[in-house]
């Protein structure tokens, strides 16, 4: 199903618990936002980790702007503890206490004021009416000069003429379960714990899952540990950081958690934790991790690592001031613990989708921020990647040869790291597109995926742009068509700069969306070109008649018997359709024909 509508949902504290639940029934209370939400509500703060909000929409600031507890300003729009309606949070996180909803936000008062506005065409109407206008023009202009040309020939009256889109169990199980802000939604504690729904992201509901089996009941160890510090996890520094005070009374010190990318994290490692020993990480065991690490990723399993780090409480003491943004804690030296891997496998229509895409001329381009060696054997999965077509490390390969030594050109599929991209110009990039069919983007930054965008748009390609996450609103901004994907899982601020959202959260959808559009094209083109088989030859025998005094072959009574007789098929044969797709409506539904009429109509698009 394909809807324009945006749904805003906000994450509220009621008895105790969290809930997710529409903006619109949102009331004064305590809510929690995280970045990618849309502000629910005119809200004040009482806590937040590393929070900015965009407020372009109400002051005009372009860059996003600081959300802390502090009052610092007078004037409601520029102190630092207020948070607005309709506001995009795009970064942290901020738990708060609404004080105005619906019609008395700020947002609401001004929606009032423009609430008797009238509302402007859209470009496609404005485009349709000026193509009416010209053609009425030419119209008007055709008849008045034959009516001036007809007499000054001596013509006179004739009445009646009618001009008309690895968990290890050895390993200590505390990072993983602390650092994460999955939840499991309330109500649930008689379904089994890999089919409960939960809040956060994909990732760390798994994560959540998973630990829950392992080691117990998380949300009661991490009452027990509770968090007094975080860094959310964006695509710059692509980790996830947690500060926990810890309940061993023996060593009173905080715990340092973290999770992220497991390149990024190993670099940031000194020890390793195996065998209930802390070790020296050296690069022998770097080496493992790194070619575990490739093993998982060749099997398209998204893999994240984990660390942690026991603050020193002589250095730390009960109370300390941490700070989010000052960052006034280690980042480096940190306990190596493992990996996590997950697989979220394609969906059964998406190798499908995407030949089907390639059949109509469409060129389909993977751009994730997964690790090369994930993203390649995705896009294998789902045929993004043909089998047969070999990258340059492919070729590399079976050569033996230095991947220095391939010619690009030879490969007719490319993987490109988001550090190779950066060190690329728009040249580079253009000459990318233009020498490869299949392309695979892994690693990028939100600035490169808009890069990509721009790229294919200097070929003088219609680019249409999937995404469901905040990195992903500029590239879907700049397409010529922003598709959110995931109307269901997407974030708001995705949803908000997309120009259609699919809700049933299927990439295939996309395909049938290019076939409704394309269908709506081509009848058009057979409607112009019906007209004007019929109205052509009709005013060019005219034309002569006035110019070139040719006996007039068709007279006023016989245009209009033609007209009529051609205009008269069509019309039955739409009566007819209408009337047969009626009496279909009322009639029982057979299930089993159904589906042999819907994979008919599927393929003969």
């Amino acid at each position: 199903m394909i809807i324009t509508k945006k749904h805003c949902y906000a994450i509220v504290l009621r008895d105790g618990q969290k809930l997710t639940m529409p903006a619109e029934e949102v009331v004064v209370g305590d809510v929690e936002v995280k970045g990618g939400d849309r502000i629910p509500a005119d809200m004040r703060i009482i806590s937040s980790q590393s929070c900015k909000v965009h407020n372009s929409s109400l002051t005009g600031e372009s860059e996003p702007q600081t959300r802390t507890a502090e009052h610092t300003n007078d004037n409601p729009l520029e102190t630092r503890n207020l948070a607005f309606f309709s506001t995009n949070c795009v970064e942290g996180t901020a738990k708060g206490i609404v004080v105005n909803t619906g019609d008395r936000t700020v947002m609401g008062r001004i929606a009032n004021l423009v609430s008797g506005l009238e509302v402007g065409d859209t470009p496609i109407a404005h485009e349709i009416e000026h193509f009416i206008h010209l053609i009425t023009g030419v119209a008007v202009f055709l008849g008045m000069a034959f009516f001036i040309i007809a007499f000054i020939l001596g013509y006179y009256w004739s009445p009646g003429n009618c001009h008309c889109v690895q968990y290890d169990k050895s390993s200590p199980g505390w990072t993983a379960c602390l650092c994460s802000r999955a939840e499991f939604k309330p109500g649930q504690d008689s379904i089994h714990i890999l089919k409960r729904d939960c809040t956060g992201d994909a990732s760390e509901s798994a994560i959540l899952k998973c630990m829950e089996l392992a080691v117990g009941d998380v949300m009661a160890y991490r009452r027990k540990n509770p968090k007094v510090c975080e860094i959310p996890f964006n695509s710059t520094n692509k980790y996830h950081v947690t500060i926990h005070e810890t309940n061993d009374q023996k060593d009173p010190s905080y715990l340092l958690c973290m999770k992220g990318a497991p390149e990024r994290i190993l670099e940031l490692c000194s020890t390793v934790f195996i065998g209930r020993k802390d070790k020296i990480l050296d690069e022998e065991m770097k080496n493992v991790f790194n070619n575990a690490y490739l093993e998982l990723g060749g099997l398209g399993e998204k893999v994240i690592g984990f660390c942690d780090l026991p603050l020193p409480a002589h250095l730390y003491l009960h109370e300390y001031p941490f700070d989010a943004d000052e960052q006034n804690f280690p980042h480096d030296n940190l306990r190596f613990i493992g990996l996590v891997a997950m697989i979220d496998p394609p969906r059964a229509a998406v190798p499908d989708a995407v030949a089907k895409c390639r059949s109509a001329g469409i060129k389909v381009i993977m751009v994730t921020g997964d690790h090369p060696i994930t993203a390649t054997a995705i896009a294998k999965s789902v045929g993004i990647v043909s089998e047969g077509n070999e990258t340059v490390e492919d070729i590399a390969m079976r050569l033996d040869i230095p991947i220095e030594e391939v010619d690009p050109r030879d490969a007719k599929a490319a993987v490109v790291h988001g550090g190779q991209l950066r060190d690329m110009n728009s040249a580079e990039l253009d000459e990318l597109l233009r020498e490869h069919t299949e392309i695979v983007f892994a690693r990028t930054s939100p600035q490169q995926k808009l890069f990509i965008v721009e790229g294919c748009q200097r070929q003088g390609a219609i680019v249409a742009v999937t995404g469901d996450g905040v990195n992903d609103s500029p590239a879907l901004k700049k397409a010529d068509i922003g598709i959110v994907a995931m109307g269901i899982a997407g974030s708001d601020v995705s949803k908000q700069a997309a120009d259609m959202i699919f809700l049933d959260d299927n990439f295939a959808s996309i395909v049938t969306g290019v076939e409704e559009g394309r269908l709506i094209f081509d009848n058009l083109k057979k409607s112009i070109t019906y007209i004007l088989t019929s109205n052509i030859p009709e005013i060019t025998s005219f034309l002569f008649f006035i110019l070139a005094d040719v006996p007039l072959p068709l007279g006023t009574v016989t245009i209009l018997c033609i007209d009529l007789g051609t205009d008269m098929v069509p019309a039955i044969s739409l009566a007819y359709e209408a009337a047969e797709s009626d009496i279909m409506k009322r009639q029982p539904r057979n299930p089993k024909k159904d589906k042999l009429v819907n994979e008919r109509c599927c393929y003969s698009v």
